[in-house]
């Protein structure tokens, strides 16, 4: 299937002027870099883009070079293999974008999945900064869930009609603005759920998004999170329906060098409803790593 129309769909797209376009391979990413200083790299989570870090990117490249992706099959990105969309071959198609910038990212902030890849990262391939995760997917499914959801996400990937049907039926459930609140519990504004309903209405994005999940191993990545000597910060809405609060305590504890830090009264993408309060709290924890001063 198909990416979205830059051309078309992306016309929409917040910071357009920072977008450009690199080839690693077969590849094609769609990368926004803005602001000089110590690179900090941004890997949104599972079925967003680029578009999540509209208010906290800016912020963030007052002081920093601050460059995010739209990951493998997802919205403008192409020409990754449908079958290479697990945690290490995503981390791995990261890690060959950083080397074609000539990029090592002095940190790396992650929301919700993107938390999971860049601690990936970290164990394969040497990134030896913090690490901040939003909302950070990290807890497998409890007991027999743990096979079970990506066994049926794995399922739904392999037949064609899935995405179509998925991306088809948004509107039947009372569109993408009802959709996203039920899901994340965030009220966001209406430039990002503008993207939003272009992202979940269209069938290659939507297949991008379930061939990651059909690919997640997230209880490998457990037995491994105890060998990450990084610092983590993990900042995560207390109203989270995705990842409730005591999942992210339990990934806490699981990580040598982590602390938690909840935001009352926000949701899965707490960064995209206050990306001044995200901001702030990036701030005082790169500062505190040694990374000195970043967006007030």
């Amino acid at each position: 299937m198909s990416a979205l129309d830059w051309h078309r769909e992306g016309l929409i797209w917040p910071h357009r002027e920072a977008s450009t376009f690199i080839r690693t391979g077969a590849a094609r990413w769609h990368v926004q870099r803005m602001g000089s200083g110590q690179p900090l790299l941004l890997l949104h989570g599972t079925g967003a883009s680029v578009h999540s870090w509209r208010g906290l990117m800016p912020l963030l490249a007052q002081h920093h070079d601050v460059i995010a992706m739209d990951l493998p099959r997802h919205a403008f990105t192409t020409g990754h293999d449908a079958y290479a969309m697990s945690l290490p071959a995503m981390a791995r198609e990261v890690a060959r974008l950083m080397e074609a910038l000539e990029v090592s990212p002095a940190a790396i902030i992650g929301h919700s999945a993107g938390a999971a890849i860049a601690l990936q990262l970290a164990l394969d391939h040497a990134h030896e900064g913090p690490i901040v995760g939003l909302s950070a997917a990290l807890r497998p499914f409890p007991g027999a869930m743990a096979q079970i959801f990506p066994a049926v996400a794995k399922a739904l990937f392999v037949n064609p009609l899935v995405p179509r049907f998925f991306a088809g039926s948004i509107d039947l459930v009372g569109g993408a603005e009802k959709f996203m609140w039920r899901s994340t519990h965030s009220r966001i504004d209406r430039e990002g759920l503008a993207c939003y309903a272009k992202l979940l209405k269209h069938p290659g994005h939507a297949g991008g998004a379930l061939a990651m999940m059909a690919n997640w191993d997230l209880p490998a990545l457990r037995e491994r999170m105890g060998a990450v000597q990084r610092r983590v910060l993990l900042v995560h809405g207390a109203k989270d329906p995705a990842i409730p609060p005591d999942w992210a305590r339990d990934a806490a504890g699981w990580l040598p060098n982590a602390r938690l830090e909840l935001l009352p009264g926000l949701g899965h993408l707490a960064h995209e409803e206050a990306p001044e309060l995200a901001a702030s709290h990036i701030t005082a924890f790169l500062e505190g790593a040694g990374l000195g001063e970043v967006a007030p």
